[in-house]
């Protein structure tokens, strides 16, 4: 067993009867060196040579996709919840597993060759939404990094895709 597991906090019933909150956060007290180690270490280095930029998905996204970008000195592209950014935006509506959301992007970036982030990957539609926002923006979706995919709630998913740990 990864040792990230006696760190990691696991909140039944949360956020709604049924499901299991993986609260990650805990990691991010003292072990941000270790994580960021583990989720550069879990990409292909010829992927990371290829990525000009993270595309972090809100909200915690954000966080590892820093951590990233700034060991690497790659930039970081902010996928927002709706009316979070200001005009011109890229809109996509998506459903997640327990309800529905709505991500967007700026839409007048330039086009880079990306690397999708978020922490957990559950039912996939997030990382949907973020590789459709990414290729209505122009850019090219390399895959996708999360710290955590609960493997058993999505397919497969049609780019390649990293992870640290499984569930």
């Amino acid at each position: 067993m990864h040792p990230f597991w006696s760190i990691i906090r696991t909140v039944p019933n949360f956020p709604k009867l049924g499901i299991s909150f993986f609260d990650l956060t805990p990691l991010l007290l003292d072990h941000v060196s270790a994580v960021t180690d583990a989720m550069l270490a879990a990409i292909p280095p010829e992927v990371l040579d290829e990525a000009e930029t993270f595309v972090a998905i809100e909200a915690r996204g954000f966080v590892f996709a820093s951590l990233l970008a700034g060991r690497l000195g790659k930039g970081v592209i902010l996928l927002r919840k709706s009316g979070k950014l200001p005009p011109p935006v890229h809109g996509y509506d998506y459903a997640l597993e327990y309800g529905n959301d709505r991500l967007e992007m700026h839409a007048d970036l330039p086009p880079r060759k990306v690397l999708l982030v978020d922490d957990v990957l559950a039912t996939g539609g997030t990382l949907a939404a973020a590789a459709g926002l990414s290729k209505a923006g122009g850019h090219t979706v390399l895959g996708s990094l999360v710290l955590l995919d609960l493997e058993g709630l999505h397919g497969e998913l049609p780019w390649p895709s990293y992870r640290v740990l499984t569930a």
